[in-house]
């Protein structure tokens, strides 16, 4: 439960919030957002957007082994697994065994995936355009520097 407090939030967290955990509660904040509006504008499609991001790298790479695709996305063999369990029910992918190994699944896009790839596509493009709007060129490029000297900062934390 909620309670009033009786003192102004902002003059009593000063001295224990900085400007460094602004921006970074910032950051956190923007990428929530983004991932529920790009969740919302996949849900036409029945996808979500680790399924999506999953067929981005398939087209990319095609043939990509499950452990590859976990790596690239950050998850988990089992939470990969169940992405493309959906997405083989989908009929946007399918394994095949490795010629070299065949222990090894590879994954492969279909003929349904490459004709879906267009339409996302365009929802990818709808929510950058809405997220980018009205920000100078020179302002994102300048953005884009220091998103990626800060990630250099952290390396592979």
């Amino acid at each position: 439960m909620a309670t009033k407090l009786d003192h102004d939030p902002d003059e009593k967290a000063a001295p224990f919030l900085t400007d460094q955990d602004r921006l970074v509660f910032l950051l956190e904040e923007l990428t929530r957002r983004l991932r529920r509006t790009f969740d919302s504008s996949l849900e036409q499609f029945g996808l979500t957007r680790t399924q999506w991001r999953a067929l981005a790298y398939l087209y990319r790479t095609p043939g990509m082994t499950q452990s590859e695709l976990a790596g690239q996305l950050e998850l988990e063999r089992a939470s990969i697994g169940q992405a493309i369990d959906r997405l083989e029910e989908l009929g946007l992918v399918e394994r095949r065994s490795a010629k070299n190994d065949r222990r090894v699944w590879q994954v492969h896009l279909r003929s349904a995936a490459i004709d879906l790839l267009p339409k996302m596509r365009v929802e990818a493009d709808q929510v950058y355009a809405r997220l980018l709007t009205g920000i100078k060129d020179e302002d994102l490029e300048a953005f884009k520097s220091t998103l990626a000297a800060m990630q250099r900062n952290l390396g592979d934390a």
